[in-house]
């Protein structure tokens, strides 16, 4: 999992950054991807040490978690994006990609854990 994790940081990373530039934006909120991207960097580094893996992985979930359930207010905002009316459109484009980013990991470390559990009990 820890693969998986420094990869989705490089993602939310590139989702901040890219989001703040090409939108050309002043507003230092776009970047908040990027405090995802580094929590994740950090979780998959701490990750590496075995003793530590366990409870960082769920601290991962947790930041997850966190992130799909600031981001998931853009998606019924979706619909007004693809007929042309939504009143932000690069904000709701960068925060449903967001949440689905995080729900992703989400759901990938959850089969993580079972599949771990599975393991340790056979």
């Amino acid at each position: 999992m820890v693969p998986v994790t420094l990869t989705f940081a490089l993602l939310y990373l590139i989702l901040g950054v890219g989001g703040f530039v090409l939108t050309g934006s002043t507003h230092k909120t776009a970047l908040i991807p990027c405090i995802f991207g580094l929590f994740f960097v950090l979780f998959g580094l701490l990750a590496l040490k075995d003793n530590l893996r366990k409870h960082v992985m769920h601290a991962a979930v947790l930041v997850a978690l966190l992130a799909f359930l600031g981001t998931a207010r853009s998606l019924p905002h979706l619909p007004e994006l693809f007929n042309g009316t939504a009143e932000k459109p690069a904000a709701v484009v960068t925060q449903a990609i967001n949440a689905a980013l995080s729900l992703a990991f989400i759901v990938l470390a959850i089969r993580s854990f079972i599949q771990a559990r599975r393991t340790r009990n056979s």
